[in-house]
């Protein structure tokens, strides 16, 4: 199912049919409203929005499947919207929580990737490398130059995240061009997360990757960067920080293993 946003991206981009399948799962885009339907349902386990996770973004979305191949359990989804520019920007789901004034004149084209969830029953690394395997192909297919989205911690108390956040604050905070401003009505700013620790204190390496997301763990360790505070949406019971990732900056050994897991077998 594709959306009908003008900023979506539609030239060589496939609208329905597999993207990839390996280790006993497969990622697909979304054929149908029933494909679209499990995943707001899988979201809603993962949110605790039920009975279903659903939004008006939806509809100018791709969505995409990861499923067993042996019984079609929907194990992961994730949705996309991809844009031509900066200029199309106030489209996307993350425009609602952030000043994106500073990105709106990237030049090239952009992919907002949102609701990305994996089964909390499942604990198969294989699905994640999946996902950003089928990832990694609509970027090459759409020429997308900047991934962004939110990266979502669950639960509304962001002092539960400290260590997390003291190491995004020394080592990952966005390129001062590109960084989002607070527009939210309920944020804290990282530098007042940390007020309290010792002057110079570093972060706990081992216990802040405990603490990160997984998909926010993924984008960092390909040179991702993250907005200066935190917004707490208590709809969805988060609270997240905003994240891009420049795909020319990716460094190379990453993108050959992304472009490996990527390739068909």
């Amino acid at each position: 199912m594709i959306g009908t946003s003008k900023g979506m991206v539609l030239a060589g981009m496939p609208v329905s049919g597999l993207l990839l399948q390996k280790g006993g799962y497969r990622a697909r885009i979304a054929s149908g409203a029933d494909d679209v339907l499990a995943a707001q349902r899988l979201r809603a386990r993962c949110f605790r929005t039920d009975p279903l996770d659903q939004d008006k973004f939806d509809a100018a979305c791709l969505h995409v499947l990861i499923e067993t191949v042996t019984c079609g359990r929907v194990v992961g989804c994730f949705r996309l919207m991809l844009l031509q520019n900066g200029g199309q920007l106030e489209e996307s789901y993350s425009f609602q929580f952030y000043d994106l004034s500073h990105l709106s004149t990237f030049p090239g084209h952009l992919m907002e990737l949102g609701r990305f969830c994996i089964d909390p029953d499942c604990k198969d690394a294989g699905v994640l490398r999946l996902a950003w395997g089928a990832v990694t192909a609509l970027v090459d297919q759409s020429g997308t130059e900047l991934l962004f989205g939110c990266s979502s911690f669950a639960g509304t108390s962001p002092d539960a995240y400290l260590e997390a956040f003291a190491l995004l604050h020394r080592r990952h905070l966005a390129p001062e061009p590109w960084r989002p401003g607070a527009k939210a009505k309920s944020v804290r700013l990282l530098e007042d997360l940390l007020r309290n620790r010792r002057a110079g204190q570093k972060p706990d390496l081992k216990q802040a990757q405990a603490q990160l997301p997984p998909l926010l763990r993924s984008y960092l360790a390909m040179g991702g960067w993250v907005s200066d505070h935190v917004v707490i949406d208590a709809d969805l019971n988060t609270c997240h920080v905003f994240t891009g990732l420049g795909v020319s900056t990716i460094p190379a050994v990453r993108k050959r293993l992304l472009r490996g897991v990527a390739e068909p077998r």
